[in-house]
């Protein structure tokens, strides 16, 4: 989900932000639809698999570096309006959930990940790998380019992964390559409350299986969201969705939030709060940004106990 940006360091990004953004924005932590108040929202979309023989031609799709210090990788823009039909909103509850903008916890997250494999503490090689709330799917190709032996991307909209998502993986990872060629790439389209039925990897029992319950063959390895936990209304389907899909008990969730979403009561603090509770993983924080241009951003880890 982006905004537009230049970036050095983990632990000190800069916003990646146009000049025409950070002027005439209000200081809401870079997100224009928590102005919105939260309402009831129309029935979700039907979960699918987009195949990427899907890949919208009618819409104009440009591309542009991310230079993030640590690896360079293409950012695609498109038209809101000419996508949706809405103007330039960040997001419409129920229609649009703001898919179609690079948000800067992508960049974090990329970073992060960087800088956790860079320590050891993580390995994408022959990993399973799901990215949630994808948008332009910066964190799972960089999962690509990192050995990855699956990358299965989801968003909420069917026209974020077609004109968006497929389109920035196929210029950041060109068929014919080996990286592409290695890599099993699939895209799903749909709400997290049901998404998982169509999820390959997802376990078919429930989310309160322990990890003696589980089969060692199903279950993504490593999960990564960025910018996914806004909304306190969604924060617990997000948060049994995740259950459902993590592989049992050495899977891993990165995630990339805002500590507090003003507005709409969501959060980095918040969502972690409610694994906690559950008690079934670990969190540990290991990134934070603070750059003055939004509010406290950071990095957390959570692991199966």
């Amino acid at each position: 989900m982006a905004a537009n940006s230049e970036n050095t360091g983990v632990r000190s990004f800069q916003l990646f932000q146009s000049a025409d953004e950070s002027k005439n924005k209000p200081n809401n932590g870079g997100l224009g639809f928590l102005n919105f108040p939260e309402t009831p929202l129309p029935p979700p979309p039907p979960c699918v698999e987009v195949l990427p023989s899907e890949v919208s031609t009618s819409v104009k799709y440009t591309v542009e570096k991310v230079d993030l210090g640590v690896v360079t990788l293409l950012k695609g823009r498109v038209s809101t309006r000419e996508v949706f039909a809405l103007p330039n909103s960040d997001l419409v509850p129920g229609k649009y959930e703001g898919g179609l903008k690079l948000w800067e916890g992508s960049l974090d997250l990329v970073k992060a990940l960087h800088s956790e494999i860079q320590k050891g503490d993580l390995s994408f090689e022959g990993k399973r790998v799901l990215e949630l709330g994808c948008g332009h799917g910066l964190p799972g190709i960089f999962a690509s380019l990192k050995g990855a032996g699956s990358i299965h991307f989801q968003d909420f909209n069917v026209e974020v992964l077609k004109c968006l998502t497929l389109p920035n993986v196929n210029a950041n990872l060109p068929s014919g390559t080996s990286i592409a060629d290695n890599c099993e790439i699939r895209y799903f389209a749909g709400d997290w409350r049901e998404v998982d039925r169509i999820l390959s990897h997802a376990h078919p029992d429930s989310i309160n299986a322990t990890s003696s319950d589980d089969n060692p063959n199903t279950g993504y390895d490593v999960i990564l969201m960025a910018e996914t936990v806004y909304s306190i209304s969604t924060l617990q389907s997000l948060y049994n969705l995740i259950k459902k899909c993590v592989s049992r008990p050495h899977g891993v969730i990165y995630f990339s939030a805002k500590k507090h979403y003003f507005g709409v009561g969501g959060g980095s603090r918040q969502f972690i709060s409610i694994a906690e509770k559950d008690g079934m993983m670990i969190a540990s924080l290991i990134a934070e940004v603070a750059d003055g241009s939004s509010n406290l951003r950071e990095v957390w880890k959570l692991s199966c106990k």
